[in-house]
């Protein structure tokens, strides 16, 4: 049967489908809309599982807050051109808009959601996928629940949001607060905040790069009292280049190699066991400081050096920070 321009403009404002596409559908459907929508779902089905073990990394990150009730939510794609395009961003914000409405607590009951539409959110991304020829999923899914919530979208480029929480009204400060955690990446409010496993994990890291480095500054130390440059004979690469170069001859890189493999042994079994852990716990300290928001020096402020505990208490000192929430397609 012959379809008219008028029914295929219909269902492509209805699928977002592209005219030869929603052409066949309805063809086959033979000019049945509803059969011509599951077509179209089934094949856009077909075309994301195809994609499924490619990378997302782009995307558009959105944030909302509605009568005590905030969300950031994330739908990523492959490709910046389609995590830019108009009816993406608004695909992201309708299910958004849907999530925030029905106060969604995770991610699984945000794509359980009926949209305006008739379709359940994941359906919706699934078509999209179809139309665009790219995988795409959604992700970043994250609630702050309560008053005095700030959002930001960093810079309005779909990229990074952050949500935070006070416990009294202060909008102007919240969001001076929100750009603080888009800018820092705090991973937890205050020291009491970090998980235990981080604070092991970091520790840890510490104590062998404290191990590392001394044994380093003792090698260093023997090569110059032998006469020869370290920075020629840090790496076996470097040695092999600047034997190539004439600016070392095989019996100093013999000599250089020699006394590296001796120092380091030496030095890694007499390592003074106080003095690594001081230095591992000083480190760890400090990754707190940076780490932590209330602890983090105040980046929006007037010049001075202060914490944002500190900053905070000079604006008000009964303005606590509640909770905050961070999420970004960017790999940090």
């Amino acid at each position: 049967m012959a379809i008219s321009i008028e029914d295929i403009k219909k269902l492509r404002a209805m699928t977002g489908a592209g005219l030869a596409d929603v052409k066949k559908a309805l063809t086959e459907a033979e000019g049945d809309f509803d059969k011509a929508k599951e077509l179209l779902r089934e094949r856009g089905l077909a075309i994301a599982a195809k994609r499924s073990d490619r990378e997302t990394s782009n995307g558009c990150v959105l944030v909302k807050a509605v009568d005590g009730f905030a969300a950031t939510l994330a739908l990523k794609c492959e490709t910046d051109f389609v995590a830019n395009g108009a009816d993406f961003i608004a695909l992201t914000q309708s299910i958004l808009d849907a999530a925030i409405a029905a106060k969604a607590k995770d991610l699984d009951a945000v794509k359980e959601i009926v949209l305006a539409d008739g379709q359940k959110a994941q359906d919706a991304v699934t078509q999209r996928s179809g139309i665009t020829g790219e995988k795409m999923e959604l992700d970043g899914y994250l609630v702050l629940e309560g008053d005095n919530i700030e959002v930001y979208n960093h810079m309005g480029k779909n990229t990074l949001c952050t949500m935070v929480q006070l416990n009294k009204p202060a909008a102007e400060i919240g969001h001076k607060l929100a750009m603080q955690v888009a800018a820092m990446k705090p991973v937890a409010l205050d020291k009491d905040s970090v998980e235990q496993a981080i604070i092991d994990e970091e520790y840890k890291t510490a104590v062998e790069k404290t191990k590392l480095e001394q044994v380093e500054k003792y090698v260093e130390s023997v090569l110059k009292k032998a006469g020869i440059n370290p920075n020629l004979v840090d790496s076996e690469d470097h040695i092999e280049s600047n034997i190539k170069k004439g600016w070392l001859t095989e019996e100093q890189a013999k000599e250089a190699r020699e006394l590296k493999e001796k120092a380091a042994a030496e030095k890694a079994a007499n390592l003074p066991a106080q003095m690594i852990e001081n230095i591992a716990k000083g480190r760890v300290q400090k990754f707190l400081k940076e780490n932590c928001l209330v602890d983090q020096e105040f980046q929006f402020g007037d010049g001075d050096k202060a914490t944002v505990s500190q900053w905070l208490a000079a604006q008000d000192k009964e303005l606590k920070i509640v909770a905050f929430k961070r999420f970004t397609l960017a790999a940090e």
